[in-house]
């Protein structure tokens, strides 16, 4: 079964559980990491990779010093992800609980993070989840880290995110199906 179609059938059954109804496009995945200093980052970390567009571009830019964190829950996207990922030595490919990517880091070792790129439906998640997630993201993001949110929403979310970071920007890709576009968040609040 193709990725798309998989993930297109999980839409369908979860609904706001899964952010998107296909995949984001190669355009939309290149917007995300855009910013991403490859030369500098040691330790960069995905949340909600789902069937890997985005995490390909990580482990194809990423230094082979630079260790790779990528958070998924559903069983199925995790096979996708081990089949593709798992056999580079810097990517650790994690089932679990992406809201709490904080305890399991710090299990790891790993007390900052350069970037934080996320595909979770983050304003559609639980009050107590989405605080979760962002005191994590409040504990472990360097001071000259950002949060990369990508969304099919178009700055219908800007306010939110602003509620929770300093310095928020806006980066459109139109060419995705639909829309859509990548958050940079800066300076957690």
């Amino acid at each position: 079964m193709s990725n798309a179609f998989l993930f297109f059938r999980k839409f369908l059954r979860h609904g706001t559980k899964i952010a998107s109804a296909v995949p984001s496009s190669r355009w939309l995945s290149d917007k995300t990491v855009s910013n991403v200093d490859w030369d500098r980052t040691k330790t960069i970390v995905e949340l909600g990779a789902g069937t890997g567009p985005v995490t390909k571009l990580i482990v194809e830019r990423a230094h082979v010093d630079c260790k790779v964190f990528i958070f998924e829950s559903d069983k199925d996207f995790i096979s996708i992800l081990k089949k593709d990922f798992s056999a580079h030595k810097n990517v650790e490919i994690i089932e679990g609980d992406a809201c709490a990517f904080g305890d399991i880091l710090f299990k790891h070792g790993i007390q900052s993070v350069d970037y934080i790129i996320s595909g979770l439906p983050t304003p559609s998640l639980l009050p107590k989840d989405r605080e979760r997630l962002f005191e994590n993201v409040r504990k472990l993001l360097a001071p000259e880290g950002t949060f990369n949110q990508i969304t099919e929403m178009p700055l219908v979310y800007l306010r939110f995110y602003k509620r929770y970071f300093s310095n928020v920007k806006f980066i459109f890709e139109p060419r995705n199906f639909p829309p859509g576009g990548v958050y940079i968040c800066r300076s957690p609040k």
